[in-house]
């Protein structure tokens, strides 16, 4: 399950976007930095808890999610791709994680399940990363990658919304949450065994 894999077609739909912020003058680094405000947004509502907030905390996730393919565009588009630009892309983005995941379990008042999310997801990332300075590329396989984390807790924020009540004795966040957990590192795992492979 990642929609990472689709990243091709969702370029071909970014045409538009990528024209607009041209033509207001933007750059790939400031495009980049707006969409970590939206991550930023969107963990300060989730972190309040209320299905209003929660509704407006998954068109912030969806939104980051979209700028977040945005700037790598632009940046092709205005053939200033970089490896600064690429360095601040991917600081944003776990610092993106953080806090939407924070949030989220700030949300439910669960920190120790917020901790756990966290370390899975940034054990996904990273393996990502890792597995691309050995030179075997970069990799977005897996159980569940970037796409499918921000589709999730943007889909899960607008559950929320409308069923806010625990179900099993956990929200649907606190649910998202232990997903993350357990699914993040069984990714990171999963991403190590294969570049293991590759490399022995």
């Amino acid at each position: 399950m990642t929609l990472d894999q689709y990243r091709d077609t969702a370029d071909k739909l970014l045409a538009p976007f990528v024209s607009v912020a041209d033509a207001v003058g933007l750059s790939p680094n400031g495009v980049s930095v707006v969409a970590f405000g939206f991550a930023v947004a969107a963990g300060v509502a989730f972190g309040l808890a209320d299905p209003l907030w929660y509704g407006l905390g998954a068109v912030f996730v969806f939104c980051n999610g979209w700028l977040d393919l945005v700037d790598g565009a632009l940046a092709r588009e205005q053939g200033v791709s970089s490896k600064a630009g690429d360095l601040l892309d991917h600081v944003l983005d776990r610092y993106a994680d953080i806090v939407v995941l924070v949030g989220l379990a700030a949300g439910i008042d669960s920190f120790a399940l917020g901790l756990a999310a966290v370390t899975g997801v940034l054990m996904t990332s990273y393996l990502g990363t890792q597995i691309q300075a050995v030179g075997l590329g970069r990799a977005y396989g897996g159980l569940v990658g970037r796409a499918d984390r921000l589709a999730l807790m943007g889909l899960v924020g607008l559950a929320s919304a409308v069923y806010p009540d625990a179900v099993g004795g956990l929200t649907l966040a606190g649910w998202l949450l232990v997903f993350f957990a357990v699914v993040g590192h069984l990714t990171a795992v999963q991403r190590f065994w294969g570049a293991w492979g590759d490399l022995t």
